[in-house]
Formats: C-alpha cells, sequence, structure tokens
C-alpha cells in the first residue's frame, strides 16, 4: 500500500493527536506529545491544522508532524514503524520536495526519533546532527502534595489558572521569554481547543503577591507521560529557586491528571534550564539532536 502524505483540517486534528497520545509510552524514548499541538493551538485551531503533516498506510497513521516555526519540522513516529524504511524514504522525500509543502527551500531542521531508521535516511540525504538537547523525566508514581492554593517550595502559593487569570499567565510568559507573543487572548483561544481538556496552567505568587513563574502541562492519558511546554520565570524574579518549585508543583499537577511521569526537554546549552529540572527531581533520559540542511 502506498504511504499518503496527510494534511488535516480542524476536526482531522483529533486523529492526529489520538495517533500521538496512543504512542507515549513509559520506557520510551520523550518525543512529540498531543500536548506540543495543544500549545500550538494558542494560534487558532485553522493555524494549529494547517501546521500539522501525519503520513498513513491503508488508512493508519504511521507518523506525525508538527511545523514549529519556519524551516522545523519536529515529527514522530509509531514505534513499530520505526524500522519501515519505506516511510523513513518517504517521509524524507517529501520533506526535501518543496512542492509537497511541509518544508520551505533553504536551512531547515528535522526533530525525528533517535532509534528509527529517517535518522540514517537523513543522514544519506546530506542532512547533519544540529545542537544538542536534554530530554529529562521524573517518576509520579509516588503521592505528591497538592498544588492550587497551597505554599509549597521557596515561599510561592500556586494558583491553577482559569479565565480570570488568563492575563496573569500571559504576562508572566511574557515576562519569562524575550520573544514571547503569548496573550490573554491566545490563553483563551487555546483552552477553548479540544487538547486543552487534558491541559493545565499554573501561576506561582510570591509572598507580596507577584506573579513570578508560571508553567502549563499536557497529559496524554491516565497511566502515559505527560509534557511542560511551557515554564517560564518572570525576569524580574529569578535566582530564587521559583523555577524549581513551580516544576515540582506542575509535576504534581500531571500526577493528579494520571499521568504516570513528567517529561520536558531543552537545549544542552541551557545549563541553567537542567540544573533546575534536575533540582525538581528530573533525571536525564538522553542526549539528542535534530538533524539540519543547510542549503
Amino acid at each position: 500500500m502506498a504511504i499518503v502524505l496527510g494534511k488535516p483540517d480542524v476536526r482531522g486534528l483529533s486523529a492526529a493527536a489520538g495517533a500521538l497520545r496512543e504512542w507515549q509510552q513509559e520506557g520510551a524514548p520523550m518525543q512529540l506529545h498531543p500536548g506540543d499541538l495543544g500549545w500550538f493551538w494558542r494560534f487558532g485551531g485553522e493555524t494549529a491544522a494547517s501546521a500539522v503533516r501525519t503520513w498513513s498506510r491503508d488508512g493508519r497513521i504511521l507518523a506525525v508532524g508538527l511545523i514549529d516555526g519556519p524551516g522545523l519540522l519536529r515529527m514522530t513516529i509509531a514505534p513499530d514503524a520505526r524500522p519501515d524504511e519505506e516511510l523513513a524514504r518517504q517521509v524524507v522525500a517529501d520533506v526535501g520536495d518543496t512542492e509537497r509543502d511541509v518544508l520551505t527551500p533553504g536551512k531547515a531542521y528535522v526533530e525525528a526519533p533517535m532509534d528509527a531508521v529517517i535518522q540514517d535516511v537523513l543522514a544519506q540525504e546530506g542532512w547533519v546532527e544540529d545542537e544538542p538537547w536534554t530530554q529529562l523525566r521524573r517518576d509520579l508514581a509516588e503521592p505528591g502534595r497538592r498544588t492550587a492554593g497551597a505554599d509549597t517550595g521557596a515561599g510561592l502559593r500556586f494558583e491553577v489558572v482559569g479565565p480570570e487569570l488568563a492575563g496573569v499567565r500571559a504576562a508572566v510568559q511574557r515576562a519569562a521569554f524575550d520573544n514571547s507573543t503569548f496573550s490573554e487572548e491566545r490563553w483563551h483561544v487555546m483552552a477553548a481547543g479540544e487538547l486543552y481538556a487534558d491541559a493545565r496552567c499554573l501561576v506561582a505568587y510570591d509572598e507580596q503577591g507577584h506573579a513570578v513563574a508560571a508553567v502549563t502541562v499536557w497529559s496524554a492519558g491516565p497511566g502515559r507521560p505527560g509534557l511542560l511546554e511551557p515554564m517560564g520565570v518572570h525576569r524580574d524574579h529569578r535566582g530564587r529557586g521559583y523555577g524549581t518549585a513551580i516544576t515540582v508543583a506542575a509535576a504534581d499537577a500531571l500526577r493528579e491528571l494520571g499521568a504516570s511521569s513528567a517529561v520536558v526537554a531543552t537545549a544542552t546549552s541551557n545549563v541553567g534550564g537542567v540544573a533546575t529540572y534536575k533540582a525538581a527531581g528530573f533525571k536525564v533520559l538522553a542526549e539528542v539532536r535534530d538533524m539540519r540542511r543547510d542549503a
């Protein structure tokens, strides 16, 4: 059967997210998560759908990709299809053909499972390894402490974000990431998306009542790894352990949502970020690299 490149509409996102949810398994390497699609939904359902690509055979989705910004395809492959060379060669061919509407010409990046044959095919086609990323995981098997309304770690109080705190959540995001365009309106768009049903946002307040950190967590369903995406500390309140404290709170929130573990990834060059996650009880899973095309 031929491998078919798909470009789902908003309704089709459910099937892509369902495949991603099914592929999240304990013991497997970290990979594209339904929460990545959920976070992208802040730009609207139609925009999120336009950024998703699927590869299917005989009606079954075998690979899902998210065009996460210009020149970057973040993708994963069904665990049993990762040795499938026909699939790998079709994906690489589609990525390399601008008429297939996956990546634009010029420099580009592909994030794909390190244990899949697509890594070898990309290398054969001239793609090279890019800068390393560190993946981390925290086991959620042991009971944790409550988050919302509780004073835990670094003297912080954590609140679950609803519509009334959307502006606060967005303001912390912009103060944590220099180039962020997140807004109260985009929070409402994201929260109205179907994937946010498995998510939760938290804001941390210090003893003076200042909003100092924020995080969003995404469950993939009971007994599956959940994702932190994103976590940030307000630029005016760094260096006080707030990142570690809200990361612990994020793990607790995922536990309450039924997740078996919490996973996160950050650039290895972000030494402070890696240290923060380790201090919150996360252990390094692996160091991985995107594949890069220079022309």
